[in-house]
């Protein structure tokens, strides 16, 4: 008991927060649809308040369900996608300003990955710049596999600026999303014929050769100030929390449809020993199979409600080789077969 509240004491923080700039833009979809906003904004834990304060900060857990919720409302399995096709880049804020102030393309993936917690604290962006360009995401105090729609937007519109930083019609050479989904013409159409769902990894990268590409509208006077403004923003920020357990759900989660879910990888993953890997997930009460069956169970219900992925197909993306044994733990969850439960 003492180590559990010593813990508990050293991870004291709070949870990520963001702007909120998506959340508003849903908001406003949903109600040009005629959408009744407060039971869903009371079921995602938010208030009329924050969304009419454009300086209101937004958890991320609730972003993210509010934007699942209103996507449900809509009926648009692709929402966070058309959500990010719609607004003025200028809503970033602070954030854009600094990147379209930048000299060159790879200048402003760099200043975007260091500042990007400034726009959404749940996410860690990292700039790729060796054999290709671009960027790969993780997230941060918030569990990946809940979320489609936020990554969604956040993929498209960063596609979209650097469109805008380069003026050029910008095609990135691969995409890759955690997340499962069919493939959709759509994003063919915008991202490219290189788009996998299902991925080890978020990211998306663009040739070498637009690395050194000027910026449209560089300003380096007006960046320096920028610079100083985000140092200072920074400085300014919290101590954000995330519970072992979190950051065990995201190493996983990419890893099932693969077979390489197991104990032992992730504590490589994590930088630790199996031995202390267990004893971390005991002080939070858990240990790693039930962690890993109510993972499985979450995604299993999200995956069900797909109607395109056929029962084999769930088996696999949840890590199962056969279809029986998917069925057989499914029941042990839940009681149910999983056709039953889609019947239902």
């Amino acid at each position: 008991m003492q180590k559990r509240m010593f813990a508990a004491r050293n991870s004291i923080g709070r949870m990520p927060r963001a702007v909120g700039t998506m959340s508003r833009l849903a908001c406003a979809s949903a109600e040009k649809a005629g959408i009744a906003l407060d039971p869903i904004l009371e079921m995602a834990g938010l208030t009329r308040a924050q969304m009419d304060n454009p300086r209101t900060a937004i958890g991320v857990s609730q972003q993210i369900e509010f934007l699942k919720l209103v996507a449900a409302a809509l009926n648009d399995d692709l929402f966070g996608f058309h959500l990010a096709q719609t607004p003025d880049l200028r809503q970033i804020g602070l954030l854009y300003y600094v990147l379209t102030s930048s000299e060159t393309f790879i200048d402003a993936l760099r200043r975007g990955a260091r500042y990007t917690s400034i726009v959404n604290e749940g996410i860690s962006q990292k700039c790729l710049d060796r054999t290709a360009v671009g960027m790969s995401l993780q997230y941060v105090g918030v569990t990946r596999h809940r979320d489609r729609h936020q990554i969604e937007f956040w993929m498209t519109a960063f596609v979209r600026l650097c469109r805008h930083l380069t003026g050029m019609r910008l095609l990135p050479s691969r995409v890759r999303f955690v997340h499962y989904r069919p493939q959709s013409p759509e994003f063919a159409e915008f991202f490219g014929d290189d788009v996998e769902f299902g991925a080890s990894s978020d990211e998306i990268v663009f040739p070498i050769g637009v690395r050194q590409t000027p910026v449209v509208g560089a300003d380096p006077y007006l960046n320096d100030l920028l610079l100083s403004q985000c140092e200072e923003a920074l400085s300014r920020k919290g101590k954000t929390r995330e519970s072992f357990r979190t950051r065990v759900e995201n190493a996983i989660a990419p890893l099932l449809p693969h077979g390489h879910a197991r104990a032992d990888e992730i504590a490589r993953r994590l930088g630790m020993s199996p031995r202390t890997f267990a004893r971390r997930l005991s002080l939070e009460g858990l240990t790693f199979s039930e962690l890993l069956d109510n993972l499985r169970t979450s995604l299993a219900h999200r995956h069900l409600d797909d109607r395109e992925l056929s029962i084999t197909q769930i088996a696999w993306l949840l890590g199962y080789q056969e279809v029986a044994s998917f069925s057989h733990a499914f029941k042990r969850w839940t009681g149910r077969t999983p056709r039953e439960a889609r019947a239902a």
